[in-house]
Formats: structure tokens, sequence, C-alpha cells
């Protein structure tokens, strides 16, 4: 389907510079821009492009300056990463949704089912489990027993969604997640480890999104709960009591050990370690690899491990990579002492 820029620019409020009537039917890359493609310029390291690319229109900041001309046409806006976020949102919208239940599909008596949604083939939906409306379930999807989903929820290939987990709307778990699976509960004993049993569950609400192949750990006793509006990544770990505040995100490989309070508004780069058992404030942004032994308070910017402020993080970087060198001028200082020490004896 082609769009004018004119339309576009309705869409996100924006100001056309150029051929209102340009068309374009598909997203681009700028710099791997083709025409009757849209793209779009938010990062100043990528500004060379747009007087080379052949996009035929290029979302950009209002406060862009250019320095000579360009070929496509232009349409400003305020923030370019936000507007075509937007775009790429109404653009998903519009694709027609699956609906129906595959003959492959088994869908239990006692399940309850709601209206409009999709079950793809060999999806496993158990007894007790009640499922909202508009739901996408694809194929090789495991629902256990009483598991609930809001509506609006898609559930992609070959997730596993324990018994009694609790989902909200508009939840999206990509493939081969696992949710509810048990918390790592071991007694140590004489002979080796006897398993403490896991009998809470996971509860995440509403406009949350998990990436593929991550795992949220049902606790021991009560919920492992992931509040609304919370984005994981990737391979992230969620241990057993943890609870993520709202619209927390999280890059791959991040793991937080359990009965770990993470606050709202979080940021944590990919790679970050958490301790079990201690309390992360609000807006706290760790850096990627960062390690978090302790508990930390809100609106701190760290990284490294034991977190610290980034530049005396960067600063004893620095000095670290200079260790050697004092660690040898330190040993010639050591015997200019001694030689002293004997000529003053």
């Amino acid at each position: 389907m082609d769009f004018t820029a004119k339309q576009i620019a309705g869409l996100i409020g924006g100001r056309i510079e150029g051929d209102e009537n340009m068309t374009v039917n598909s997203f681009s890359k700028i710099e791997e821009g083709k025409p009757g493609s849209i793209s779009f310029l938010s990062n100043p390291k990528y500004t060379h492009y747009i007087y080379t690319s052949e996009s035929s229109v290029i979302i950009v900041n209002e406060d862009l300056v250019l320095e000579q001309e360009v070929k496509p046409t232009l349409i400003r806006v305020k923030n370019a990463y936000e507007s075509v976020a937007k775009l790429l949102q109404i653009y998903e919208s519009m694709k027609p949704k699956k609906k129906g239940i595959d003959s492959l599909a088994f869908i239990s008596s006692k399940a309850k089912m709601g209206s409009d949604c999709y079950v793809g083939a060999f999806a496993y939906i158990a007894d007790g489990a009640v499922i909202g409306d508009r739901c996408l379930i694809y194929p090789h999807v495991h629902i256990g027993e009483g598991v609930v989903l809001g509506d609006d929820c898609i559930v992609y290939p070959n997730v596993t969604i324990y018994h009694g987990c609790q989902l909200g709307n508009r939840v999206t778990i990509h493939a081969g997640s696992v949710i509810g699976a048990d918390g790592f509960g071991f007694a140590p004993n004489a002979d080796g480890y006897d398993k403490i049993p896991q009998i809470g569950i996971v509860k995440i609400e509403d406009d949350v999104e998990i990436g593929a192949n991550s795992c949220v750990d049902r606790s021991t006793m009560g919920q492992t709960v992931i509040h609304k509006g919370v984005k994981l990544d990737n391979l992230v770990q969620v241990a057993h009591n943890c609870e993520v505040g709202e619209n927390t995100v999280m890059s791959a490989q991040v793991g937080i050990a359990g009965s770990t309070k993470v606050g709202s508004w979080c940021m944590f780069g990919g790679q970050v370690g958490v301790a079990g058992h201690i309390t992360i404030g609000d807006k706290v942004f760790l850096g990627a690899q960062s390690g978090a032994p302790g508990s930390i308070k809100s609106n701190q910017t760290l990284i490294g491990t034991p977190p610290m402020p980034p530049t005396p993080y960067f600063k004893s970087q620095a000095i670290f990579r200079r260790l050697p060198d004092m660690y040898k001028q330190l040993n010639e200082l050591q015997k200019e002492i001694d030689e002293l020490k004997k000529q003053l004896k």
C-alpha cells in the first residue's frame, strides 16, 4: 500500500520539506535507502547518509541543519525516533491478524477461550486456563492448568507458561521463553540438596513484553511480579520472588537473583547482574556488565562492579590500565629506598 509524504506527516504531526505527494510503500535504514522507501535520521553519526540516501522520504528532527541540498523529501518532527516508532506501530496494526483454531491444536474442554483468538498447530491449552479476547497463541505453545491471559496477548512459538501464572492485557511473550518454572530453591543436607517446593506463581501486568528465551521463575510462596509496562530483552533471567517495577527495561543477559525488588523506570544494560535479597530504587541506570552486590538508592546512574558514577569509574579504568607500569615503578622506588637506607646505616 502506498502512502504520500503528506499522509505520513499528518499521522506523526510533521512538517514537509520537498514534494508532499512523494509516495512510499516500505521502510529502510537510511544507509540502505531505496526509492519508494521511508527512512529516519535521529543519530548524528548517520547524518552524512542523508546526502546520498536513495530513500524517497526521510523523517528528521526539527533542529537538523543541512549543509547541502538533499534529494529525498524530508518530514521534520520534534523527535524522529519516537515518530518512526509511532509510524511502525500504525503499520503493524494494519497487518491482518490471525484468527481461528488450528485443527491440530489441543484446547481442554475445561478451558475458557475469548473471542477472535488464534491458536496455532500443536499448541496446548490445559484445564482451567482462561484466555482473553483477540489473543494470538502460536504453534507449540504450552499453557498450563489455571493460567490466565488477558485480552490482546501474543504468545509466540515454543513458549511455556506454567500452571497458575497470570498475565494481564496486551502482554507479548517471544519465542522460547518460560514463565513460571520453579525458582532455584534447594536446602543442603548431609547427602546433597533437598528441593524446596515452589508453590507460588508469576504475575505479569499489562503492556509487558518479554524477549526470546527469557525466564521468569515462579515464587517459593506468593508471587514473582512483573509490573505494567516492563520490557525485557532476550535471555533475561528474573528469579523467584522478585518484583520488577513499572516501565523498567532490561537489555539482553541481565540476571536478577531471588527476592530482589527493582524499582520503576530503571534501565539495565546488557549482562547486568543483581544480587539477591536487595532493593534497587526508582530510575536507577546501570551500565552494561555492571554488578550490584547491594541495595541502590533511587535516581542514580552507575556502572561497574561494585557500581559507581560514570566519571570516577572511567578514571579508575584509566588507572587500572596503567597498573603494570605503576607496579614496576613502585618496585624501582622500593629498591632505591632500600639502597638509601643501607647508605644511611
